[in-house]
C-alpha cells in the first residue's frame, strides 16, 4: 500500500509535513530551511520477528533497544515501531484492545518510554504505528456498542440492520468484500444487527462520523502517547475514516462470489480531508508530530495530492494473490509517476519497496538462483532507492538482501490472516487450478515473507532471534548464508554496500532527496537510467558556476551484459568532469577514484551512478 507523509509525513505511497530542521548522521545539512524528515532514513521494526531478549519466541522491545546500535550503524534516523498495543493478535496487532496498554509478549508501557528515550539519546527519532480505522472486538469501546443500540457508544461503529430477500432469508446491509477475502458484515447476536469490518470480523471499523468517537481517538492514542514523548505515528488506512454513507450494493464486477469488491465506498470518502485536517490540527500539530499515513487503493497522483496538505496501485480486492507479473517498462511508468507528481506543488513523496504487507523486493524484482546474482541484484535494489527523491523506507532485513521463505514450505508456515483466507478461499472454490495459482502467488506476494525473525547470527540458535526452541515463526532456513554478523565489515556484502549508499544519499541530499527525476529510457526492459538533476550549478575547476548539479543512474537489470550509456552526453559535461560516484560491482568497488568506467558493458545485475560535480 503506498504511503504518503506529511510534521506531518504522510506515506506506503507519500506526503510529509514536519516542522523540525534536522543534520544527517554524518553532518551533511538538507540545502535550505528543509524539515528533518525529508533526508531522514526511516527504519520499519516488526517487534515480533525483530529480537527476542528473553528466550520466549517472540520479538519484544527490550531486544529492539538492544540493538539500536546497529540501527545508527546503518543510518538510520527514524525508527518505525509496529503495533505493540495489547491486542488478541488476530492480525498481529492490527487489532487493538487497549491502545494505552502493551501486547505484554512484547513489554510494557516503560519499556515504550525507554526506548524513546533511548533513540533520542543516539540522535534518532521513534513513531508508532497507529490503526484507528478500526478496534479490536475486545476492546472497551467495542464491548459497550455491542452491549444495547441504546447504549451511548453505540454510534461509535458502524451498525445496520438486516435486509431479507423475497424467501426471507437474511441478507447483510449490502453487498461490499472486504480486504480478507470475506464479506464486509458480521451479525451480532445480542442486538440482532450487522456490524461494519472492511478487514477480519475481529476487526469492527470506528464511525468516524461521530464527534465523540474522533475526540477520544484523539486523546487516548494519539496525545497519550505523544505526551510520553513518542515523535509521531504511522498512522493505518487513513484514506478510509471516511464511508459513503448512503451504504447502496457495489456493481456486480466477479459473479464467482455474492460479496463483491467496493474499495469506492469507503477510500477516499467525502468527510475524509476534514478528518484529517481536524486531526492534525487538534492532536498532531501542537506537538510538532510527524505522521506517516497509508494510502491505499489510489487510481493516482490526482488522488494522492490533496492528502499533502491538510501511493499502492490497483484495486486488488479480487483474487490479489493470483499473481500477474509485469514488464520493466511498467515498473518504471509507475515510479517515474509517483516521483514527478510532487513538482510543483508544496506536496511530498516516499520512497519504498518493502514493508510488512509484502514479499521481499529481491525475490519479486531481483533474481535469487544464485549467491553471485542474489547479491548483485539486491545491492542495485538498494541503489535504486538511495537515488530516489523523497524519504526512505527501509524494512528490516532488507539491509542485508533477506529473501522470502522458500518454496518448498507449505501452507501451514503462512501463518498471516489474510495469505490464509485468500488459500482458504481458493479450496473452497473447488478450482485446482485457481488453488495452484493462489498458491504461486503467495509464495513471491505473501506477507508471511517479511514477518521472518530477523538473521542476526549465522552461527547463533535461530539466527540469533531467539535462544526459544519455538519461535513464534520458522526461522529461514538460509540464515546461515544471509545475516548480519556475516555481512557486517565485509565490503563486498549487502549490508555494507546499504551503509554507504545512504551516506551518499545524505551528502548530496540536494539531488538525490530533493532533486528533479528525469526518466530515461523508457520503454528498456533490461536498462534502467534515468537523470537526478537538482538547481545548484557546478562549478568546473573553480571557474564560475554554470551546469546544474547532476546524477545519472545506470542499472541492468537483467542477468544478460548490457551496453554501457553515453554517460558524457547525458550528463552534459565533459569526459574530465564526469565521475563514477558509486557502483554495485566488486571489481569497480576499489576503484571509484579513478577515471569512471565511460565504455564498460553492464555486467548482470549492476549498477553505476555518475555525477557531474
Amino acid at each position: 500500500m503506498p504511503q504518503r507523509i506529511t510534521g506531518t509525513v504522510m506515506g506506503s505511497s507519500g506526503t510529509c509535513n514536519g516542522h523540525h530542521h534536522t543534520t544527517g548522521q554524518d553532518g551533511a545539512r538538507l540545502v535550505g530551511k528543509e524539515p528533518w524528515w525529508k533526508s531522514a532514513v526511516f527504519y520499519q521494526v516488526y517487534p515480533a520477528s525483530f529480537k527476542d531478549s528473553n528466550g520466549d519466541g517472540w520479538g519484544d522491545i527490550p531486544g529492539l533497544i538492544s540493538e539500536l546500535d546497529y540501527l545508527v550503524s546503518l543510518g538510520v534516523d527514524c525508527v518505525w515501531l509496529s503495533p505493540v498495543f495489547d491486542s488478541p493478535q488476530k492480525d498481529m496487532g492490527y487489532d487493538v484492545s487497549n491502545y494505552q496498554a502493551i501486547y505484554p509478549p512484547y513489554g510494557t508501557v516503560e519499556d515504550v518510554e525507554t526506548l524513546t528515550r533511548q533513540c533520542h539519546e543516539r540522535g534518532m527519532k521513534l513513531i508508532l504505528d497507529l490503526v484507528v480505522n478500526h478496534t479490536s472486538v475486545e476492546h472497551a469501546w467495542f464491548k459497550e456498542s455491542r452491549s444495547s443500540k441504546d447504549n451511548p457508544k453505540r454510534d461509535w461503529y458502524i451498525w445496520k440492520p438486516a435486509r431479507y430477500d423475497p424467501d426471507g432469508r437474511r441478507l447483510a446491509p449490502t453487498n461490499w468484500r472486504g480486504y480478507f477475502a470475506c464479506p464486509t458484515w458480521t451479525w451480532d447476536e445480542t442486538t440482532q444487527e450487522y456490524y461494519l469490518h472492511l478487514y477480519a470480523s475481529d476487526q469492527p471499523d470506528l464511525n468516524w462520523e461521530n464527534d465523540e468517537c474522533r475526540e477520544a481517538i484523539y486523546e487516548d492514542t494519539m496525545r497519550f502517547w505523544l505526551d510520553k514523548g513518542v515523535d509521531g505515528f504511522r498512522i493505518d488506512t487513513v484514506n478510509k475514516y471516511s464511508k459513503r454513507t448512503e451504504y447502496v450494493d457495489a456493481p456486480v464486477t466477479d459473479p464467482r462470489w455474492e460479496s463483491q469488491p467496493a474499495p469506492e465506498m469507503w477510500c477516499n470518502g467525502p468527510r475524509i480531508h476534514e478528518f484529517i485536517h481536524e486531526m492534525n490540527q487538534k492532536a498532531l500539530a501542537p506537538y510538532g508530530a510527524v505522521s506517516v499515513g497509508e494510502l491505499s487503493n489510489m487510481a493516482g497522483p490526482p488522488e494522492v495530492l490533496p492528502y499533502h496538505d491538510p501511493p499502492g496501485y490497483g484495486r486488488w480486492l479480487g483474487p490479489k494473490y493470483i499473481y500477474q507479473p509485469y514488464a520493466l517498462s511498467k515498473l518504471k511508468s509507475h515510479v517515474a509517476q509517483f516521483q514527478t507528481f510532487i513538482e510543483g506543488t508544496d506536496g511530498w513523496t516516499t520512497v519504498f519497496c518493502e514493508n510488512h504487507d509484502n514479499g521481499r523486493a529481491v525475490n519479486r524484482f531481483g533474481n535469487v538462483s544464485t549467491p553471485e546474482l542474489w547479491a548483485a541484484s539486491a545491492k542495485t535494489l538498494a541503489l535504486w532507492q538511495a537515488t530516489l527523491t523523497g524519504t526512505l523506507f527501509l524494512y528490516q532485513g532488507q539491509e542485508i538482501g533477506m529473501v522470502n521463505m522458500p518454496r518448498d514450505w507449505g501452507i501451514d508456515e503462512y501463518k498471516d490472516v489474510e495469505s490464509r483466507s485468500f488459500h482458504g478461499d481458493a479450496v473452497r472454490s473447488g478450482d485446482k487450478q485457481r488453488l495452484a495459482d493462489t498458491m504461486h502467488g503467495l509464495q513471491i506476494l505473501g506477507r508471511d515473507h517479511a514477518r521472518l525473525p530477523f538473521q542476526w547470527d549465522g552461527q547463533a540458535k535461530n539466527g540469533g532471534f531467539t535462544t526459544s526452541d519455538h519461535p513464534w515463526m520458522r526461522v529461514h532456513d538460509g540464515f546461515p548464508q544471509i545475516n548480519v554478523r556475516k555481512q557486517s565489515g565485509d565490503p563486498e556484502s549487502v549490508l555494507e554496500f546499504w551503509k554507504k549508499a545512504l551516506r551518499l544519499r545524505k551528502q548530496h541530499a540536494d539531488v538525490f532527496v530533493l532533486g528533479a527525476f528525469r526518466h530515461l529510457e523508457e520503454q528498456d526492459e533490461k536498462r534502467y537510467v534515468y537523470m537526478k538533476e537538482c538547481n545548484v550549478p557546478v562549478a568546473e575547476h573553480g571557474a564560475t558556476p554554470s551546469a546544474p548539479k547532476r546524477a545519472l543512474v545506470v542499472m541492468n537489470w537483467s542477468e544478460q551484459v548490457q551496453k554501457p550509456v553515453d554517460v558524457v552526453h547525458l550528463l552534459g559535461c565533459g569526459e574530465k568532469q564526469a565521475r563514477l560516484l558509486l557502483t554495485t560491482a566488486a571489481a569497480a568497488a576499489a576503484a571509484e577514484e579513478r577515471q569512471p568506467l565511460l565504455g564498460d558493458d553492464l555486467q548482470a545485475w549492476e549498477g553505476r551512478i555518475y555525477v557531474n560535480f
